[in-house]
């Protein structure tokens, strides 16, 4: 899934506080949205790797919500909503695509990486890939609810999240085919540290033997 869909899932996460606590509301959409956002940091540094860990979120979620449950204050809540959020945002990953410039193709077996297995977890494509026209209906979805619930600042950043995963799903197919023609112009000493998929169309090779070999698999 795409970044907007996932920022957005995490601030849906914290929909149930309006109703039960909503004093704790405002503090857990922004939490929602960071935790959402974390795990894509690692987008040029081991991609669904280096800060995806869909097993260990997960358990430090359920502590989280624990410990919101039994001690209700802004930082427990703001802490479970944040690990939940990271939590998700793992585990949706592995319903999309696999790490491939060019995802509609379904050439990967690698969605996101199981530290606690110590292998990659496969694909499962029922969202199909990120900027599909199904992960942009997810963004849609998740957006409604929260326009009409969150003000000022927070309805701003979602009706931003909107426009971004618009705009992305239209140019999808487009920026895959730019980002090769991108790399070409890329110095080769700096194209042995980006991820493999954007070198799928390019010879990366040169006579001082930097290459393909030594780029990031991710």
């Amino acid at each position: 899934m795409m970044l907007p869909t996932h920022a957005l899932s995490g601030m849906a996460l914290a929909l149930p506080l309006l109703a039960v606590a909503p004093e704790f509301a405002p503090v857990a959409f922004a939490a929602g949205l960071l935790g959402g956002i974390l795990p894509d940091l690692d987008m040029y540094a081991g991609h669904r790797k280096t800060l995806h860990f869909p097993v260990y979120y997960s358990v430090l979620a359920v502590g989280g919500v624990i410990a919101a449950l039994l001690i209700p204050t802004m930082a427990t809540v703001a802490v479970a909503v944040f690990l939940l959020a990271a939590a998700l945002h793992c585990v949706t990953d592995v319903f999309g695509s696999g790490l491939e410039l060019r995802p509609w193709e379904g050439t990967s077996d690698r969605a996101v990486y199981d530290h606690y297995r110590g292998t990659w977890i496969a694909p499962r494509r029922v969202v199909g890939y990120d900027g599909s026209p199904g992960d942009l209906m997810a963004s849609i979805v998740l957006a409604i609810p929260l326009l009409f619930v969150i003000e000022g600042v927070l309805q701003w950043v979602v009706l931003t999240a909107l426009v971004v995963a618009t705009t992305y799903t239209v140019l999808r197919r487009v920026l895959a085919d730019l980002a090769t023609v991108a790399v070409g112009f890329v110095p080769t000493p700096v194209r042995a540290y980006l991820p493999a998929r954007y070198l799928e169309d390019v010879d990366v090779t040169d006579s001082g033997g930097s290459g393909v070999d030594s780029v990031s698999e991710y």
